[in-house]
């Protein structure tokens, strides 16, 4: 069984990712969404919230592309979380030049510290290049629409917690 990894924040859940885990799906027979606790980026949304937000996302892919998806909150290092889950496989979304100089690095040292995990980067497809998560926050508190970047209940949630 080949087991992928795809680690984030998600906060929140974009239309981006979701294009990922889609694609991701057809590399992997279980997929696991690596829901990653960064206190210092500040979340918006609690480490709940962004769990049960990609639960409900993933509880339809899993049932359209026929891979078993697993959400797992992380706060170790990603080669250890990798390690935790079973995981052959490291799935990175690019989205432009700039994402690609910090993952290579992060290739680099994830190799020395265990060489046996390869990663495997998917390019964004062209509409969803210009999601971060970061700019739809931002948007959105601007009271900007963000609808078009990620799901309605994700929508929903962003103007529940921002008004």
């Amino acid at each position: 069984m080949r087991t992928g990894l795809y680690p984030g924040t998600f906060d929140p859940v974009t239309l981006g990712h979701i294009d990922i885990i889609r694609r991701a799906c057809a590399l992997v027979d279980k997929l696991v969404i690596g829901v990653a606790i960064n206190r210092d980026k500040g979340p918006l949304f609690s480490l709940e919230e962004r769990v049960a937000m990609i639960e409900q996302i993933c509880a339809e892919l899993s049932e359209q592309t026929g891979t078993e998806i697993v959400v797992h909150p992380f706060e170790n290092l990603l080669i250890n979380c990798a390690r935790d889950v079973g995981a052959q496989i490291i799935i990175r979304g690019l989205r432009a030049v700039a994402d690609f100089e910090y993952e290579y690095q992060m290739v680099g040292m994830n190799r020395v510290l265990d060489n046996s995990i390869e990663t495997v980067f998917l390019m964004a497809e062209a509409q969803h290049q210009a999601i971060a998560s970061k700019l739809v926050k931002e948007i959105a508190r601007l009271d900007g629409d963000v609808s078009h970047f990620v799901t309605p209940d994700v929508n929903a949630a962003l103007i529940e917690r921002l008004r």
